[in-house]
């Protein structure tokens, strides 16, 4: 009776196992990481581009102390990017360290230098956020803005970066805006120069994303150094409640009309993304437009990866951008 039964037994034990296996294998396929495809891509002529990654793509890691902001360059080195875009908002708490803030900024600049050199990385520009509104409707705030600007300039010169990456916002009428815009951006545009570092503004809401009126400021501006930095996604003129971030966006300028029209003056480029489908195509913007107008503008820098979604996490997030702006130059002309 017992030899009768055994066999049944492990037939049963067998048929279990054989089932958690496949459910263990299905599950493992759904959690799957994103693939990255850039050690297939790298000998792909159709690449008109280098690639670089910006840092606010790992603000949810560094903010929630998941990573150091010191790491940056190792991680970007490890993604495979051959260069770097710093955010100066990320480093607030590094900064913070030492009570001297001239020696803060020091000991942060040569260990981010000392780092970028060690993984191999290019440092390209840094994001500044926070430092007073170089479009304000006030001269005084105009000014103390420009004034606060300046050590992210002499930082991004010690670093070997080009630009320095600016906001204006200030009031959203056009007519001021474009003057009070155009002044405090031509008075550090003129302390930029003397460090050989562009000062380049991004599409960042409000009236910087109307990219007409945006270009037309950089025209007044009309220095050499003064540029801009064509952002795929941050193109909403107007928030509910006139809010400047957060809310819903209820009022949009043409994102494909803007990123052509910024790109005659454009010294850096930034691929923003938020979701991807099945296939890894981006589902809110058109990668393969995009492109075609940015090659077709003769630009062949960098190209920053910038992910901001919450559907995939950050890493994963940044490797299916990377891979679409890979993908998505095959069929260009």
């Amino acid at each position: 009776m017992i030899r009768k039964q055994f066999p049944f037994k492990t037939t049963l034990i067998i048929v279990i196992f054989a089932i958690l296996g496949l459910y263990s294998c299905n599950s493992s396929k759904k959690n799957k990481p994103v693939e990255d495809v850039s050690e297939i891509k790298k000998a792909d002529t159709s690449i008109f581009f280098k690639l670089s990654l910006a840092e606010w793509s790992l603000h949810k890691e560094i903010l929630e102390g998941r990573m150091s902001p010191l790491d940056f360059a190792q991680k970007a080195s490890e993604l495979g990017f051959e260069g770097i875009e710093y955010v100066s908002q990320l480093y607030t708490e590094e900064l913070k360290k030492n009570p001297d803030s001239k020696t803060a900024m020091a000991d942060l600049l040569n260990t981010l230098k000392e780092k970028s050199e060690t993984f191999g990385v290019q440092n390209l520009l840094i994001m500044v956020d926070n430092e007073g509104d170089l479009a304000a409707m006030e001269e005084e705030k105009r000014n103390e803005a420009v004034e606060n600007h300046k050590k992210w300039v002499d930082a991004a010169q010690f670093l070997g970066c080009h630009s320095i990456r600016v906001n204006l916002f200030g009031t959203n009428d056009p007519e001021v805006w474009k003057k009070t815009a155009a002044d405090g951006l031509s008075k550090l545009a003129t302390y930029a120069k003397e460090k050989n570092i562009n000062v380049i503004v991004e599409n960042h809401g409000y009236l910087s994303s109307n990219a007409a009126l945006l270009v037309e400021v950089i025209h007044a501006v009309n220095a050499s150094n003064c540029g801009v930095l064509p952002d795929f996604g941050n193109f909403c003129l107007k928030r509910e409640g006139d809010e400047l971030w957060g809310a819903t966006c209820i009022e949009e300028y043409d994102k494909y009309q803007g990123v052509k029209e910024m790109m005659p003056v454009a010294k850096a480029v930034s691929a923003k993304s938020y979701d991807f489908d099945e296939n890894g195509i981006e589902t809110t913007i058109d990668y393969s437009k995009m492109l075609k107008i940015v090659k077709d503008a003769g630009y062949n820098g960098f190209i920053g990866v910038e992910y901001e979604g919450s559907r995939l996490g950050e890493i994963d997030g940044i490797i299916a951008t990377k891979n679409l702006l890979l993908n998505a130059t095959k069929n260009l002309n």
